[in-house]
């Protein structure tokens, strides 16, 4: 799973963002990039976006829920667009007008971040825009997508993928962590953050899609033996932690706490437990005028060599750039 660090501050002015609806679209998938960027949250100090949803034909669409809506826009919404974003398709493999595909791959050419939600990806992949890219989707059109464009690196395993100008993300609700995710990209975790507390959801969840697909929902008594130590764990971030400690908190076996663990979050312990601490040193660059040294200690990387390391690692760019990059895109929101 890729991920950025590169906020737009060169970009300060509300950006313009096009969702593409087409005519039998889940009202779900629309919903997503609209609940992310387009609620009004400026009274919370996070960014205003201009929304545009589009269809590549006119008149009223059906949707599958059994009613209509109208679009207001044309493709001629996305050649204003900074983003763009496919948030599903078609079921059937039927090919995407060839409007939409010339659209996006002009969108794409000037400049444009282009998103493909679910099978918003197997659009992407017709305009050519994955090839020799790594990409993911819903899981289980997986191995039809591999088959149909065996040009893109496809990562099936994954939420989804930043590729820098490209994203894609797995199916339904892993198009709330893509958007959430570019949200916090270009505009910082904490922004991220409120949002998905509007949202009520998490503002960004660990693992991939193998724990849905083996394993939907977690066993009750799992989830309620494990959340009181994963809220705890977050709130001492700060200190070192050793697996057989936090194995007798949740009383289990070394074993059975390590295999239950990968099973609720779908990832390992200590890179659960990094993933949280790199979120926490995003936070504190973004509110705090602390050293990066006092940064570190905060976030429990114990140095700042160390947390340039993994910040660098993961992000792809140094603390200091970071904090000097949100601190010049909120000087000019």
């Amino acid at each position: 799973m890729a991920t950025s660090a590169s906020i737009s501050a060169s970009n300060p002015a509300a950006e313009t963002i096009a969702v593409v609806a087409f005519d039998g679209i889940s009202p779900f998938h629309l919903s997503v990039p609209c609940m992310v960027f387009g609620e009004d949250r400026t009274e919370t100090g996070a960014p205003r976006f201009r929304m545009r949803v589009c269809a590549p034909e006119p008149g009223p669409l059906q949707t599958n829920a059994g009613f209509t809506l109208v679009v207001p826009h044309g493709l001629e919404a996305i050649r204003r667009a900074q983003i763009v974003v496919v948030p599903s398709w078609r079921d059937d493999g039927r090919p995407a007008p060839p409007a939409l595909i010339r659209a996006l791959q002009a969108a794409h050419k000037r400049g444009a971040t282009v998103v493909g939600l679910c099978l918003g990806a197997f659009v992407l992949a017709e305009a050519g825009l994955l090839d020799g890219r790594p990409a993911t989707t819903h899981w289980h059109l997986a191995p039809a997508f591999a088959k149909q464009y065996p040009k893109v690196k496809l990562q099936p395993e994954v939420l989804y993928v930043d590729d820098g100008d490209v994203l894609t993300s797995a199916g339904t609700a892993a198009g709330i962590d893509c958007c959430l995710h570019l949200l916090r990209v270009r505009y910082g975790a904490e922004t991220a953050n409120r949002a998905a507390r509007r949202m009520v959801v998490a503002p960004h969840r660990q693992g991939g899609q193998a724990q849905y697909i083996q394993q939907p929902v977690p066993a009750t008594a799992e989830r309620d033996r494990l959340a009181p130590l994963l809220e705890w764990l977050g709130e001492h971030l700060d200190v070192p932690h050793e697996l057989d400690g936090l194995a007798r908190r949740a009383l289990m076996s070394r074993r059975t706490f390590t295999r239950r663990f990968r099973e609720s979050t779908g990832t390992t312990v200590g890179q659960w437990i990094q993933n949280q601490r790199l979120a926490l040193a995003q936070r504190l660059l973004e509110t705090t005028d602390h050293p990066v040294e006092r940064v570190a200690t905060g976030a429990g990387f114990g140095s700042a060599v160390s947390l340039r390391k993994h910040f660098l690692s993961a992000f792809k760019v140094s603390p200091t750039v970071y904090r000097r990059q949100f601190s010049r895109a909120e000087e000019v929101a």
